[in-house]
């Protein structure tokens, strides 16, 4: 999906980088598709702040995506490609042969026309749903369950696809987004092709408002602040000795390039190479 450029006859104009939409065929989503979605602000249950920067944005709707695929071996018909404000790809709309309806995200080259089907012996085409051991080796694949039936839960944002590399003692060794090699079950299912909307990494917005539109507030940095308030602030101006340069931290006290991931987390076990593993 290219982008477009804008002539900068205003601020916000000149450096903008807008998606085109041409690949978009439905502006309206299906409405038995979606659900409410309330607003939090970043609170809990208890009126806390748990997550900064969040709060007002545009009124939305959740878009209910199939993310299982466990519809075997029924075929299904691209209805529709739309665009979904609460991730960055875009997302399909399919009907079945029987009338059911569904949204799946929507991969490199699905048209509206195409048929897809999810199974454990279909074509390995975009779009198609099979498990990691009818997949090919080499096959770019999304959407990749963790765990048998769980739903896809890997390579799910623009552009993002894992690879198959290969598979051994009923496990598949795929090549993560991040670089990262880790096992799977082989029957855990995937989707096969690369997410769409490559281009949004490119994306632009060009002015601060679309980023509120987003619901996105405004970040202060921790050197601008007092000492009360972040672990950086305070000083008689851009102190090198007690304000704020001295150690680097977050509000709640992790030292700049500290580790946060547990030394014996369960899931090292299925972690080949990392993916900052240095290169001989």
């Amino acid at each position: 999906m290219p982008l477009k450029s804008f002539k900068p006859v205003t601020p916000s104009n000149r450096y903008k980088m807008w998606p085109t939409y041409e690949e978009i065929t439905k502006t309206k989503p299906e409405k038995s598709l979606t659900e409410p979605l309330p607003k939090s602000g970043g609170r809990n249950n208890q009126g806390k702040i748990t997550c900064r920067h969040i709060g007002g944005g545009h009124k939305r709707k959740y878009r209910l995506i199939d993310f299982k695929r466990n519809k075997h071996d029924v075929e299904a018909k691209v209805q529709a490609v739309e665009y979904d404000p609460n991730r960055t790809c875009r997302i399909a709309l399919l009907q079945y042969s029987d009338g059911q309806k569904s949204y799946i995200l929507c991969p490199v080259g699905l048209q509206v026309g195409a048929t897809v089907i999810s199974g454990e012996d279909v074509a390995p085409t975009p779009g198609n749903a099979m498990p990691l051991k009818s997949v090919p080796l080499g096959t770019a694949i999304h959407n990749i369950e963790l765990r048998p039936g769980s739903g896809g839960k890997i390579a799910r944002a623009a552009g993002q696809q894992a690879v198959l590399s290969n598979r051994e003692s009923g496990y598949a060794l795929i090549t993560m987004p991040s670089g990262e090699i880790r096992r799977f079950h082989e029957n855990c299912f995937c989707t096969i092709g690369q997410v769409g909307n490559r281009d949004h990494m490119n994306e632009v917005s060009g002015k601060a408002g679309r980023t509120r539109w987003k619901g996105v507030r405004p970040t202060v940095r921790g050197m601008c602040m007092n000492p009360v308030d972040h672990p950086n602030g305070g000083g008689e101006g851009k102190s090198k000795s007690g304000g704020g340069r001295q150690h680097l931290k977050s509000p709640w006290g992790h030292t700049k390039g500290q580790r946060t991931r547990p030394k014996r987390k369960a899931s090292d076990k299925v972690i080949i190479s990392r993916r900052k593993s240095k290169k001989r």
